[in-house]
């Protein structure tokens, strides 16, 4: 008979025991139908806002930083932003041809921008006093983009919590972890029963060592429990591994989908992923903050979906509550581009050709979309081969296209006059599904 050291066996049985409850509190197992509606979207707005837009800097992060911590406390009280339009913020949203919407309900600063019942630190106790998630919540359904929240599980400011700002670097003298969980157990459930049912819960601030993955796997299983349709991601738990956001151990860790941050996620078919990025370089509002081109703009959400993955779009709007115009613009520029070119980003996966620095690829029945950015400096473009045959070609950004198929490639070429300056687009047409042609990459 085979002996185990006592080590070995007891890590054994813990990976059993451990599994076992994942598998009996359904750990990282998402509605499948919520979870490719969501998927679907596949392009969304993400808002960073709250009393810290007075300041210019960033939420949650210049707390004791840029701004003292008694400053940046009490900034909630000139919080007045009479400029503030829910249907203005959503319209951006849907003319930008954004499917969804996550606010940050409450960031790591532990400020609440709803009326919340659990603290008075909430936006029910501002100049400005109304109810920003529920305006927003019923702006969404007017336009028919879906509604979720961003909701931090650190909170720098919540006597409760052990850690304090500057960064979560500060430990407070007397804490009580166990009840701040309850704190967050309520607040959570409060957001789903008064402007549920949400899309996502975006978790974050999961990073800090008080956050346990017994917490999170817990949050996960209360949250499901609460609304069973509820998509939520990764952070809930101990999983994501740096700003890649990639999940070590899904067994162990909840959560239903990755979310690589202020970078594109690479080629994943097998798991959900969302890349989150700024339009700017700052979360939160910042004045004359560096804005990314149209074609920056445009080349990332290629990158994305082409990879198989959603792209979570930040906006800062101001203290005056206003979306600022600039932003707003670009956005209508990507709408606009979205408006000619959507069929090949809504509702599509990626691949089969992997995204590179030609450009990427998305899928959608019998239909492949190329968008090539970087043409080679002579010559066609080359492809490895498919294991369909091509039954048709057609260049959707115009000009003509010229195309040699071999048994190891597939060349093409348009004019130089006729390729987009951003992405040109072509449509290749299988004779067959074309998500079931295995993915490959280009040398």
């Amino acid at each position: 008979m085979l002996r185990l050291n006592n080590s070995i066996l007891s890590c054994f049985l813990l990976f059993v025991a451990t599994s076992c409850l994942a598998a009996e509190k359904g750990y990282s197992k998402a509605d499948p139908e919520a979870l490719k509606h969501w998927q679907d979207m596949r392009f969304g707005m993400f808002i960073h806002w709250g009393p810290v837009s007075l300041t210019g800097h960033e939420i949650g992060w210049s707390r004791g930083r840029q701004t003292p911590i008694d400053k940046y406390d009490q900034l909630y009280k000139q919080f007045n932003p009479t400029e503030f339009n829910a249907d203005q913020w959503v319209r951006i949203a849907a003319e930008a041809g954004m499917k969804y919407i996550v606010i940050t309900s409450k960031h790591h600063d532990g400020f609440s921008l709803w009326p919340s019942q659990y603290t008075d630190y909430n936006i029910a106790n501002t100049p400005f006093k109304r109810d920003v998630l529920r305006e927003l919540a019923q702006a969404c359904e007017k336009y028919n983009v879906m509604f979720c929240t961003y909701y931090s599980v650190c909170d720098w400011y919540h006597p409760d919590y052990p850690l304090g700002s500057p960064a979560g670097k500060s430990k407070k003298t007397k804490h009580n972890m166990p009840r701040y969980f309850e704190y967050i157990k309520n607040q959570t459930k409060e957001l789903i029963d008064n402007y549920g049912p949400l899309g996502l819960m975006w978790l974050d601030g999961e990073w800090e060592k008080p956050w346990t993955r017994e917490y999170g796997n817990e949050l996960y299983a209360f949250l499901k429990q609460v609304q069973p349709t509820l998509v939520i991601n990764n952070r809930v738990s101990k999983g994501r591994r740096g700003m890649a956001g990639i999940t070590k151990q899904p067994h162990l860790n909840a959560g239903d989908f990755d979310t690589p941050e202020q970078e594109i996620g690479g080629f994943n078919r097998d798991r959900p992923w969302e890349t989150n990025m700024t339009i700017c370089q700052q979360w939160a509002w910042k004045p004359n903050d560096k804005m990314k081109s149209l074609k920056e703009c445009i080349q990332i959400l290629l990158h994305t979906v082409g990879g198989d993955g959603n792209m979570l779009f930040n906006v800062g709007p101001m203290p005056n509550g206003q979306i600022e115009p600039r932003q707003v613009e670009r956005l209508k520029e990507m709408g606009d581009w979205l408006k000619k070119y959507g069929n090949t980003v809504y509702g599509t996966r990626g691949g089969p050709f992997k995204p590179g620095k030609w450009g990427a690829s998305t899928c959608k029945d019998n239909k492949i979309h190329l968008f090539i950015m970087n043409w080679p400096k002579e010559g066609p473009l080359q492809l490895p081969a498919l294991s369909m045959k091509i039954t048709d070609v057609a260049v959707k950004t115009g000009g003509t296209l010229k195309v040699n198929r071999t048994k190891e490639m597939i060349e093409l070429n348009v004019p130089k006059d006729n390729r987009d300056p951003i992405a040109t687009v072509i449509e290749l047409t299988v004779d067959g599904k074309a998500f079931e042609i295995q993915p490959v990459k280009r040398n």
